[in-house]
């Protein structure tokens, strides 16, 4: 594990990453920062208040781009079943084929 030391919104906050992700972590603080100065003067807010609004802010951003799907009612497993044995016999259908394709 590495630390890196993230400067948002003129403070100094250190966190932990994998090794090698530390450019990686260090831009994300950076994308952070840029949205927290983006969204104005919040020094009426507390701390943890404005750094969910630049997520929510961020989270958006990434809904909208197609990256991300907001949370839905997860489906019930009668509405499954049916999707997931037609996927299943398609599966089994290709395993079949490969088999017989390595066996002849």
């Amino acid at each position: 594990m590495s630390n890196v030391t993230l400067s948002i919104g003129g403070r100094s906050y250190t966190v932990a990453c994998a090794e090698g992700e530390e450019r990686h972590v260090l831009g994300l603080g950076t994308l952070i920062d840029k949205k927290l100065a983006a969204m104005g003067d919040m020094s009426g807010q507390a701390e943890t208040r404005t750094l969910l609004f630049a997520a929510l802010l961020l989270a958006d951003e990434l809904h909208e781009a197609g990256g991300a799907k907001a949370a839905e009612p997860e489906a019930t497993p009668a509405q499954i079943a049916p999707a997931m044995a037609l996927r299943l016999d398609d599966l089994a259908t290709t395993l079949e084929n490969l088999a017989s394709s390595l066996e002849g």
